[in-house]
């Protein structure tokens, strides 16, 4: 999240809980973390723990983070653009050898 998602979050959890007491100290601390999280999903769960809780919450009570990036999805993708690069004649070169290489390792 950005710097004004992670202070509109402190600003919500103040507005709820009076006793929170937010100071520019603890946005200093906060600030950081929060923004090294997910907005909308922090945003969720401290909507969920408002119902269910009256003490103002920690960040571990509301963190959450974006899942992290699939990198091998990613992987493939680069690979499938690379293969579409390679002429037609070397594709059919490299199957023949792989075929002639499994019938050798067949036997």
């Amino acid at each position: 999240m950005n710097r004004n998602q992670a202070i509109e979050i402190l600003q919500m959890i103040n507005e709820i809980y009076p006793k929170f007491n937010l100071t520019e100290r603890k946005v200093e601390i906060m600030l950081p973390e929060l923004e090294k999280m997910d907005y909308e999903r922090v945003k969720a769960r401290f909507s969920e723990y408002m119902t269910t809780s009256p003490f103002p919450p920690t960040l571990a009570d509301i963190a959450a983070y974006a899942p992290p990036e699939n990198e091998t999805l990613k992987q493939m993708e680069q690979w499938r653009k690379e293969a579409e690069q390679v002429p037609a004649e070397v594709k059919l070169q490299f199957r023949e050898k792989m075929q002639q290489l499994i019938r050798e390792k067949g036997k």
